[in-house]
């Protein structure tokens, strides 16, 4: 069990590149998964990582090590979870929720590679844009942003949450682009209001070189539906500031286009968490480690970083 330990906080450290976010994912301390890398480091008598103050890199034994051990360490951890005293893992309900918009784009493709892995699991999810209680609620697991690693629950990054500025294509047919956050004004803009009476928040976005600039969106159209203010810009009403994991397809495809690419604004990051302790814990811990191995291997997180070139 000592070896496995070791070899989970290798593999957490090499995705999350550091000790400190492996410890958050294995419920450890950065020193004690500092010191079960080494104590690997030592048995295979090579270095893993090249370590530095602000990042861990894997050095050419480490992507050797990391690219044989990664798949089998996956399936034991299946085979633990289905096996274990409660077998909980195997079969059961499913409960998630996860931010509408997100889970539509990019969790519920997941779903039939999913269930071929676990074909016992019922998913039974909830598409919805609240702040949620994992244990009052009796929830699995939550996906979105503004998770926050908190007493007894473990949170892991999937991808940063950045806002873009946005506009159908039709919208801009004779219009100037703006160059500059604060000229967004001269667009309609369409903008969200949170439910139960909130404000309108207007972001400041910034840019590679660290200038930043506020964001003055007019308020053409409120709504208090992250959906409906896309669903407005597609239907070329104006501009929004909305999530790029919410608009990443309709870039794509070319039905938005992306104004200011340079500028974006931060609102921190899109995570998935799940309780650390709760009975009958080993299907979220099973649906976790497949949501971050796929979204890894996917390279979402660097799809969804707005500022990368």
């Amino acid at each position: 069990m000592e070896s496995l330990a070791n070899l989970e906080a290798f593999v957490r450290s090499a995705e999350s590149g550091s000790f400190s976010a492996a410890a958050r994912q294995l419920g450890l301390t950065p020193a004690a998964v500092s010191r079960n890398v080494g104590q690997l480091e030592q048995r295979l008598g090579v270095r893993l990582f090249h370590r530095s103050t602000r990042r861990l890199e894997l050095t050419e034994a480490g992507e050797r090590f990391l690219s044989s051990v990664d798949g089998p360490l996956r399936a034991l951890r299946a085979s633990m979870a289905d096996i274990g005293p409660q077998g909980d893992a195997g079969g059961g309900v499913l409960k998630v929720s996860m931010a509408r918009a997100f889970g539509l784009a990019h969790v519920l493709p997941l779903l039939p590679e999913f269930r071929a892995q676990w074909p016992r699991l019922q998913p039974q999810w909830n598409f919805e844009d609240r702040a949620v209680d994992l244990v009052a609620e009796g929830l699995d697991v939550a996906i979105g942003p503004g998770l926050e690693p908190g007493s007894g629950v473990v949170t892991r990054t999937l991808a940063p949450a950045h806002l873009v500025a946005v506009v159908a294509p039709a919208y801009m047919a004779g219009r100037a682009a703006p160059n500059l956050p604060s000229r967004l004004a001269a667009l309609d803009g369409i903008v969200l209001r949170p439910p139960a009476g909130g404000r309108v928040r207007h972001w400041s976005m910034r840019q590679a070189d660290g200038s930043a600039q506020q964001a003055l969106l007019s308020e053409t159209l409120v709504f208090d539906d992250p959906t409906a203010v896309r669903e407005a810009c597609l239907l070329g009403l104006g501009a929004a500031l909305l999530p790029l994991a919410d608009v990443l397809l309709p870039l794509r495809r070319g039905a938005l286009v992306r104004l200011l690419p340079q500028w974006w604004a931060d609102a921190g990051t899109i995570a998935v968490a799940h309780a650390a302790d709760a009975p009958q814990g080993g299907k979220a811990r099973a649906f976790v480690d497949f949501l971050v191995e796929r979204f890894t291997a996917e390279s979402l997180a660097r799809r969804l970083d707005a500022s990368a070139p």
